[in-house]
């Protein structure tokens, strides 16, 4: 099995772009779910969420889903300060990006989850874009822009994914 992370900050389309390959038949996880990911004692505010709190992968969990045998391709999209752990284990890494000003419009019209909605929030989210950002790129052997339509944004995927 083919394993294929998409990362990226947030409001570039991961949990979007991971629910439409899931819809057409892929195998599929969101890992921004509670149930793949934990607030974990953190240093300052990295999420501007919870003071001393960072959102992180449930690495048993994880782990576990990523040695599982298969046909296919394996997609899962996400981004967590532990997910460095775990680079070694996927096929590919592709980044999702877009500009900064679609990011917050898409996290303040989005539903189902909260984050990105108040002011220490979007700092948050403007200060990874300049930190994180390019260790994800760095990381990533795609880029993808993800200011497309959606089937756009799946398709330029799947490519890099060698579907």
């Amino acid at each position: 099995m083919r394993r294929v992370l998409l990362t990226g900050m947030s409001g570039t389309g991961k949990s979007s772009v991971i629910r439409e390959l899931a819809a057409r038949g892929y195998a599929a996880v969101d890992l921004d779910d509670a149930a793949w990911s934990a607030w974990v004692d953190a240093d300052g505010d990295p999420t501007g969420a919870r003071p001393g709190k960072d959102w992180a992968w449930r690495e048993d969990r994880v782990r576990d889903l990523l040695a599982a045998d298969g046909a296919g391709v394996l997609f899962v999209a996400g981004c967590a300060p532990n997910m460095g752990r775990f680079l070694d284990r996927f096929d590919d890494v592709v980044l999702l990006r877009a500009p900064a000003d679609v990011m917050l419009a898409r996290l303040a019209t989005r539903v189902g989850n909260p984050y990105g909605k108040c002011p220490e929030e979007v700092a948050a989210v403007l200060a990874n874009l300049r930190e994180v950002e390019p260790r994800l790129r760095a990381a990533a052997g795609h880029e993808v822009d993800s200011d497309a339509p959606l089937a756009d944004v799946v398709a330029r995927v799947l490519r890099c994914a060698g579907g």
